[in-house]
């Protein structure tokens, strides 16, 4: 069924390249909704869509002298409608504002201000302060809880992980970790 509308296609093509209109005006039938689809997919903006499918057409037919054969016409007609409509949305521009100047907003000047989002100096300082406190009570963890503690928390390492590279039993490493968190919570309330 493919080859019998390619076969249709180049006896259109051919019958619109020797002047006859109601052959390009079927090939413009059957592949219509095809082109609207896909350049309303494009541009989301149905009116759009439509005038993008009509320059499609309209340079489909221009350059139907050049169309090869060895190729399915839906396929050279998508990418003439899809060349046109990436051609449409880099020329539409999305108007655009400066942050370092004010806005003219009827009779007044609008200023525009970001929030500095990188935390200050005091926030960054109590990080520091957290993470060392931190630091100071896994130290104080006996070995066993310090180094499934390091593995979960530091190294980012799932249960499984930490029992295959310890040799124990799920259930013993989950235990450990439960523990060892008990008593770090127990370190931090006696450090702070």
């Amino acid at each position: 069924m493919k080859e019998d509308s390619k076969a249709e296609d180049r006896q259109l093509i051919a019958a619109a390249l020797a002047g006859d209109e109601k052959a390009f005006e079927r090939l413009l039938t059957k592949y219509r909704n095809l082109v609207y689809t896909i350049m309303l997919k494009m541009v989301r903006n149905p009116q759009e869509a439509e005038d993008l499918t009509q320059e499609a057409f309209m340079k489909a037919f221009n350059s139907l002298a050049s169309f090869n054969e060895e190729f399915a016409f839906s396929t050279w007609l998508m990418k003439i409608a899809t060349n046109n409509c990436i051609d449409f949305l880099r020329k539409r521009k999305l108007k655009t504002y400066s942050i370092n100047e004010p806005i003219q907003y009827k009779d007044e000047k609008v200023e525009f201000e970001l929030p500095d989002k990188e935390p200050g100096p005091e926030r960054t300082l109590l990080q520091e302060e957290r993470r060392r406190i931190i630091e100071e009570a896994i130290e104080q963890l006996p070995p066993r809880y310090r180094h499934v503690i390091i593995l979960r928390h530091k190294e980012e390492k799932s249960y499984e992980e930490i029992a295959e590279l310890l040799d124990l039993p799920l259930g013993t490493v989950k235990a450990q970790i439960f523990r060892a968190r008990e008593l770090l919570n127990k370190i931090l309330k006696e450090l702070i």
